[in-house]
């Protein structure tokens, strides 16, 4: 079993450096809650967030899920885009998935059980709709990094069409949504060109 107490003593060495770092650090980010970005990604451990966009704590809104999936009927995830978009005022919001993707690869290879099976529905019909495309692929691999791509794809369509982001544009505000994908193997973002900014794009 985990040791937790090792856990809330590096959260003190954390807490101590930064402080020693910047004595305001903890004091601003209290007093300050304004960011820019909205952050869609999956729930894997290896993507977090802030780290591997070398943004700082406050500066990125986060909403984290099995195959960072944006379904019109999840009310967390609406929640979040409401919230992030009418209350923080967030103007850029990125869907980010990553290869590798155990809900992805799931949905490829029929592995899914019991909620996981459920929440991964749309991912299994985007392949079955991209069939022909992902089956003309050298091997698996290709297709599982291929479908990684579509559904972050799907999912920034998705978006496009919730009540909130619809909302926002038919009020005249400048929102813009954004497709990418992250390379565990190398750290590096790749943008997948999808970006739509009204309603007109969607």
């Amino acid at each position: 079993m985990p040791d937790m107490k090792s856990i809330f003593a590096a959260n003190r060495e954390w807490a101590q450096r930064m402080h020693e770092s910047d004595p305001d650090f903890f004091k601003d980010l209290a007093n300050l809650h304004a960011p820019e970005y909205l952050w869609i990604g999956c729930s894997d451990s290896r993507v977090p967030a802030n780290q591997i966009t070398g943004l700082q704590p406050g500066e990125v809104f986060v909403h984290r899920n099995v195959a960072n999936i944006v379904h019109g009927d999840d009310l967390n995830c609406q929640a979040v885009i409401q919230y992030a978009v009418d209350s923080i005022g967030v103007r850029e919001i990125i869907v980010c998935g990553h290869y590798g993707c155990g809900g992805v690869l799931a949905a490829l290879e029929n592995q899914a059980t019991g909620l996981a099976r459920e929440w991964i529905t749309e991912i299994v019909g985007l392949r079955d709709r991209n069939a022909a495309a992902l089956d003309a692929m050298a091997n698996n691999d290709e297709r599982h990094a291929r479908l990684c791509e579509l559904n972050v794809i799907e999912q920034v369509h998705n978006l496009s069409q919730s009540t909130v982001v619809q909302a926002a544009w038919s009020s005249g505000l400048a929102l813009n949504l954004h497709g990418w994908i992250y390379n565990i193997q190398d750290g590096l973002l790749k943008d997948l060109k999808v970006s739509v900014s009204g309603p007109v794009e969607a």
